[in-house]
């Protein structure tokens, strides 16, 4: 008795496995420049079906900063010898999707004057590679920073101190500060913990940077009494940790007389956050390219805190000054 074989494809069977697995077909006239594609490829690209298709018709729809490079690449199939592939964004509205296209190049691929290729939506790959790049740079930007910190935090504790033991004890406190205070500044798996106080948020981030004896207290921090939800506090933190690294570095806290005033104020839809140093060196605005980490604080309080930031460089030290959304800072 004859058993199916279950690889022997009809075309319906055919049509549901390309449909499972995303996969949009497209077929183009090489002769003619017109293009034909399946019902997955039409929603995938956003557009209504049509049986008058153009490459034109879809590169309207193509990224600018990528629609040359795509154009190029789709008149230079026809001299590619072998398979091709190559990723692009789309804009659907205000949704930005990535698709890569992939087919057989050179005049041998053409069967009656057409040559065929699928279109995928990769948007979810490279989003992940664009997080891995992302987490890669940060991490390196915060190794670089904690070494930093570390060098400035021993030259404080060498100031503050009259004997080697009490430079190792001080020494030692503050890494064990700043130990706490880089907890702050990454996401705990399964959303462990609950909301801060930012008055308690802001103390325990700056404790690392305070010196005893002479020159204690010259970091003051007044701000309303309010809770920080556990995803804004992890972005607020790395935010804080950013600007107190390069005022360690550069600014007042770099300076034995140097002060810091972190002072703030709520009314009902933003937060308005003061970063104040007084008595460090005299500071300019920065010259050339911005740095990673400024473009970094730039994103986290524009993106998840949905405010801004704006420096003041005033001869005396400088003044940054945060606006925040309530509601997100709560959340």
């Amino acid at each position: 008795m004859p058993t199916s074989n279950p690889l022997a494809w009809d075309a319906d069977s055919l049509r549901r496995a390309i449909r499972a697995a995303g996969v949009a077909l497209w077929s183009w006239n090489v002769d003619n420049d017109q293009l034909a594609m399946d019902e997955q490829a039409f929603l995938l690209w956003g557009v209504p079906q049509n049986d008058e298709v153009k490459f034109e018709d879809l590169s309207a729809h193509i990224h600018p900063a990528d629609r040359d490079r795509v154009r190029a690449a789709f008149t230079a199939t026809r001299g590619i010898v072998g398979s091709y592939e190559i990723d692009f964004r789309i804009m659907i509205g205000d949704e930005i999707r990535w698709i890569s296209a992939r087919g057989l190049g050179n005049d041998s691929g053409l069967h009656n004057r057409l040559m065929y290729g699928v279109f995928l939506d990769v948007t979810g790959r490279k989003q992940a590679e664009e997080g891995h790049e992302l987490l890669a740079g940060e991490m390196s930007h915060r190794v670089k920073n904690l070494l930093a910190i570390a060098a400035g935090l021993t030259q404080l504790s060498a100031r503050s101190s009259t004997t080697a033991k009490e430079m190792a004890t001080e020494l030692t406190g503050r890494l064990t500060a700043l130990g706490r205070a880089h907890d702050l500044v990454r996401p705990l798996p399964g959303h462990q913990g609950q909301a801060a106080l930012l008055g308690d948020l802001l103390a325990v981030l700056l404790s690392p940077y305070e010196v005893s004896g002479a020159f204690s207290g010259r970091i003051r921090v007044a701000v309303p009494r309010m809770g920080v939800g556990e995803t804004a506090a992890t972005t607020l933190a790395l935010v804080i940790h950013e600007l107190a690294t390069n005022s360690l570095k550069y600014g007042a806290l770099s300076a034995e007389e140097g002060t810091l005033d972190v002072s703030g104020s709520l009314d009902e839809e933003d937060v308005k956050i003061v970063w104040t140093e007084r008595g460090g060196p005299a500071v300019e605005p920065p010259n050339g390219a911005v740095g990673y980490g400024s473009r970094l604080v730039v994103r986290s309080i524009s993106g998840q805190l949905g405010g801004s930031i704006d420096y003041n460089w005033s001869v005396e030290g400088v003044i940054v000054t945060l606006i925040l959304k309530a509601s997100k800072l709560t959340a």
